[in-house]
């Protein structure tokens, strides 16, 4: 059967990416899309998601509308990395379908009580406002998670937002430490293996001649890229978020390890730093499966298959 999935997102074109290849995979049966504030406003993260579902022909999943602020901070946005729309790079018309009714933190709570335990499996790609907020206004689902599988945070690749921190944790950190302490199984895709993950010239180019929609994901990676290549001075861009939806695909093209891994919230020097014990120095507990590596022209491939299918 199909794995159960909700994903939780920001968009952002990469987080768009990892939605479509979401529903481009028969393995993953997407019951809903909840949108957070992170990449962009609100507003432009609930609007995208839906462009996203209509570019996909899937006007039929719901898209509910979340937090629109981090639980204890002011919000902090990535247009200079996304651009003022979060989806620069190709030009799509505004969605047509409506949002759903109903808050997302409802619906993830509602729909972990309903499904079977252990039948649904969380996808957050964005800061992790929504999942804290419901695992604090209803505890019991916790125990009612298959899995959480997250982009977010770092360990020898430390920071892309501060030098110590990840974009996702450092802007809702007190959301992160509540998911990472809630007791779920949880995988952490962070930027030590999505910085392995590159969209250069020829990856982009196999895009282009996946179909119509590659031929989107093309404009969406070629404009998300630029920022990354001045910074890095790399080839191409990581594509963060895809591989969240690549590991519950493929766990094969991906290595990590069980480790401990706690939030920093109380250092304004540190914020949102990832401090995972990959070592094993500590005697915390572990508490999540930190990924360290993948077989990025494995993951490429997938997605570039995925996405012919649209």
């Amino acid at each position: 059967m199909a794995r159960k999935i909700i994903i939780d997102t920001d968009p952002g074109q990469d987080d768009a990416v990892a939605i479509l290849l979401a529903l481009a995979s028969p393995e993953l049966d997407v019951l809903g899309l909840t949108a957070v504030a992170g990449n962009v406003p609100l507003e432009l993260t609930a609007r995208n998601a839906r462009i996203v579902c209509e570019l996909a022909g899937r006007t039929d999943l719901p898209v509910h509308a979340g937090c629109d602020r981090p639980m204890a901070r002011d919000l902090v946005t990535a247009e200079h990395v996304h651009g003022k729309t979060g989806l620069d790079g190709a030009d799509l018309p505004d969605p047509t379908m409506p949002l759903a009714e109903g808050h997302a933190v409802d619906f993830i709570v509602e729909t972990l009580r309903r499904e079977a335990a252990g039948t649904v499996t969380l996808c957050p790609l964005g800061p992790l406002t929504n999942i804290a907020t419901a695992l604090e206004r209803a505890p019991d689902i916790a125990g009612r998670i298959e899995r959480i599988v997250l982009m977010g945070g770092a360990y020898f690749e430390v920071g892309n937002i501060t030098p110590a921190a990840e974009f996702n944790i450092y802007v809702d950190p007190e959301a992160a430490h509540a998911v990472f302490a809630c007791g779920a199984p949880i995988t952490v895709l962070p930027l030590d293996v999505t910085h392995k993950a590159l969209t250069t010239r020829a990856r982009n180019a196999a895009f282009r001649e996946a179909g119509r929609v590659g031929e989107v994901v093309a404009g969406w990676t070629g404009f998300f890229e630029r920022f990354d290549k001045a910074k890095y001075g790399s080839e191409g861009a990581p594509l963060h978020d895809p591989l969240v939806i690549a590991w519950l695909l493929r766990p094969d093209l991906f290595t990590g390890r069980e480790v401990n891994v706690e939030i920093e919230v109380d250092s304004p020097l540190t914020r949102g730093m990832t401090v995972a014990d990959w070592w094993g120095v500590t005697d915390r507990a572990a508490n999540a499966l930190f990924i360290g590596d993948v077989d990025a022209d494995g993951f490429f491939h997938l997605l570039t298959e995925r996405l012919s299918r649209l």
